[in-house]
């Protein structure tokens, strides 16, 4: 195993903070059940702009590029499919109305 370099360091802590930036949003959208104000072109270019910077992690064998950029697909990917399934949710609940006399 390879000693970690100071620029090694600089890119963990980057990579961490760029990283748990995201947690937030994924909350905030699991507790709201809501994802109504995300975009779905900006966070689709967004991941695949990480598949992109996986692959070149791989190519650089970087550990930083490749370890959090594996952690933020996770976490875009997880709001992807929340605003989906809310979004579908909601479509399904506005289907259904009721009258009261």
């Amino acid at each position: 195993m390879e000693k970690l370099t100071s620029m090694d360091i600089l890119g963990l802590i980057a990579g961490t903070l760029t990283t748990i930036a995201f947690v937030p949003q994924l909350i905030k959208v699991w507790n709201s059940k809501s994802a109504k104000d995300i975009s779905y072109s900006m966070f689709i270019l967004f991941v695949i702009g990480i598949v992109l910077w996986e692959i070149y992690g791989w190519g650089i064998h970087s550990l930083p590029v490749i370890l959090f950029n594996v952690i933020t697909f996770i976490l875009g990917v997880a709001i992807l499919v929340l605003k989906f399934i809310f979004e579908k949710n909601d479509g399904q609940s506005g289907d259904i109305q009721t009258t009261s006399n």
